[in-house]
């Protein structure tokens, strides 16, 4: 299609990202910084990122270690639970509060809870404490990724957004693969608890670090006497409180072994309460309603938490796969998710340097994603035997990753496109809050569902041939996948297979859910915000509708 049979004003896949800079022509960041400060921002919160993602993904090869010692083999699904809830539920809060207080002073508390909360779950003696560490920790994470949007939008220049937002990418999937293969090399040999000995210093460093390397911005108050009280007047704490319960009270049934559906109703209520606090009474909301009446930003909320709650399906489980089905060791099943992390920042770096270097929209692009991401899941379940080709595994695993990450980036490129740009930040939180959301929810749900799955097949294998009494096995095989290779006979034959089919189940699911994303993101369309308008006579020209 030429440019003069285009419709006006419909933008294409290759138009400035967030449009043309003002200033003269020059295309700049908001807020420039040196390049030695820059470095230093970038490198502190990469390691920031780096401990909140090994948060998430340790616990695949260090559970059956910690369920030992604790003796807390029923429990093993909320030792990711009360870290991811803890992290989603207190995202919305941080996302304002980091804008209130402003981002450098926002880090410099969140590292500090941080590494209080590692500190309690390397000293933790009984599990209560151990979760109470977990959740603390959850608390101290909730920020860093809001932040970490907020500062490529504020420090980065347009044209350069897209490579940075695929650095974040690539900088949490390094940590999500680092974490299980840490654990599975460490807790063997030094015990689980060193794991958090080292996060919970260095989380307390790069706060002060963060701190002195972050710029202030135009806009931002000294924050002293009747400046900081009146900042902390603009919190919307019932909102924030009635939010947090709405999410725990959902996410704790569908993580228990049966589900219950008491606390999901009052999840439901406390959900209710929640907007109309947000809508009626709240000053400076945390969730703008204006903001969610918008169908392209809740689709896009909806999408990527949908997505990524099928891309946890494959984090949280594939090591346990390669552990049990496999028989590696735990330092090997870490390793497993090598690959598909691999792809995963790959994925969002090469879409951010080579096609997301301009402002349009990214429609078609998005959904061929995320059906590549679908068909992978498929292909994933279909392998995930004891005997299937590792390099055939391997290989699905890298472009698994490597499809949801492209889909990370187009989906927030495109959304920006679609909105007013005064909107980006708390759209740009908004959409964090959602993927971080999915954490949760792929934690909680996936695990209990597979969990439940586990359960039913161990069960009905050992009565299917005749071993009686085995309740007590079923509960230590559902919390350590580890015993499953110290077994023998019938009982080890059975386990296995019972994990087997449990893995292939979850990743179906997985799949399903992958394309009920892309139908959301599908409901996304491309039509820019109308009332954006053109900085060069030449734009006009260069817009067309990608179909």
């Amino acid at each position: 299609m030429t440019a003069q049979e285009r419709p006006e004003g419909v933008p294409e896949e290759t138009t400035p990202l967030l449009g043309e800079s003002s200033n003269n022509g020059e295309d700049l960041a908001r807020i420039q910084v040196s390049r030695w400060r820059g470095s230093a921002i970038v490198a502190a919160m990469g390691l920031l990122l780096f401990i909140m993602t090994t948060n998430m993904s340790m616990m695949t090869t260090a559970q059956s270690e910690i369920a030992a010692d604790l003796d807390a083999f029923s429990e093993t699904t909320w030792f990711n639970s009360a870290f991811l809830i803890a992290m989603s539920s207190l995202t919305p809060l941080s996302g304002r509060l980091s804008q209130i207080f402003t981002p450098r002073v926002y880090i410099l508390f969140s590292c500090t809870l941080l590494s209080i909360g590692l500190f309690v779950t390397a000293l933790a003696p009984t599990l209560a404490v151990f979760l109470l560490g977990r959740a603390l920790t959850g608390c101290g994470a909730g920020g860093q990724m809001v932040i970490a949007f907020v500062l490529t939008l504020d420090l980065t220049s347009k044209k350069r957004r897209g490579l940075f937002i695929g650095l974040i990418s690539a900088g949490m999937t390094t940590g999500v693969s680092s974490g299980a293969v840490l654990a599975g090399l460490l807790t063997p040999a030094y015990g689980w608890r060193i794991i958090f000995w080292v996060q919970a210093p260095l989380a307390l460093i790069l706060g002060p670090v963060q701190y002195l390397a972050i710029p202030k911005r135009p806009e931002d108050e000294h924050l002293s006497g009747r400046a900081l009280l009146r900042r902390l007047a603009k919190v919307d704490y019932a909102g924030a409180l009635t939010l947090t319960i709405s999410v725990f009270l959902l996410l704790s049934s569908l993580a228990a072994a049966v589900v219950k559906f008491t606390p999901i109703l009052l999840s439901l209520v406390f959900l209710g309460i929640f907007v109309l606090i947000e809508s009626r009474f709240a000053t400076d909301p945390i969730i703008p309603m204006e903001v969610l009446k918008k169908r392209s930003v809740l689709l896009s909320c909806l999408a990527g938490a949908i997505c990524m709650m099928a891309r946890w399906a494959v984090l949280f489980y594939s090591p346990v796969y390669a552990l049990v089905v496999r028989d590696w060791s735990p330092a090997t099943a870490g390793l497993i998710l090598v690959p598909t992390n691999a792809g995963f920042g790959l994925g969002g770096l090469l879409v951010g340097w080579i096609h997301i270097r301009k402002t349009g929209s990214y429609y078609i692009s998005g959904l061929i994603a995320f059906f590549l991401f679908a068909l992978t899941n498929l292909v994933l379940s279909v392998l995930s035997t004891p005997h299937s080709s590792t390099v055939a595994y391997v290989f699905t695993s890298f472009f698994n990753g490597l499809s949801v990450g492209a889909v990370m980036n187009y989906t927030l490129s495109h959304l920006l496109h679609l909105t007013d740009p005064d909107m980006h930040y708390v759209i740009s939180a908004l959409l964090g809050m959602s993927r971080g959301f999915a954490g949760s929810f792929g934690s909680s749900i996936g695990g209990g569902y597979f969990q439940r799955e586990l359960k039913r097949g161990l069960e009905t294998g050992f009565m299917k041939h005749g071993l009686a009494n085995r309740g007590e096995l079923v509960r230590k095989l559902l919390g350590s996948p580890a015993l499953a290779k110290r077994l023998t006979g019938v009982e080890r034959a059975v386990a296995v297979h019972s994990y087997e089919q449990a893995v292939k189940t979850l990743l179906l699911g997985a799949c399903v859910l992958a394309i009920a994303a892309a139908a959301a993101q599908a409901g996304t369309g491309w039509t820019p915000y109308k009332g954006k308008k053109p900085q060069d006579p030449g734009d006009l020209e260069a817009t067309a509708e990608e179909q």
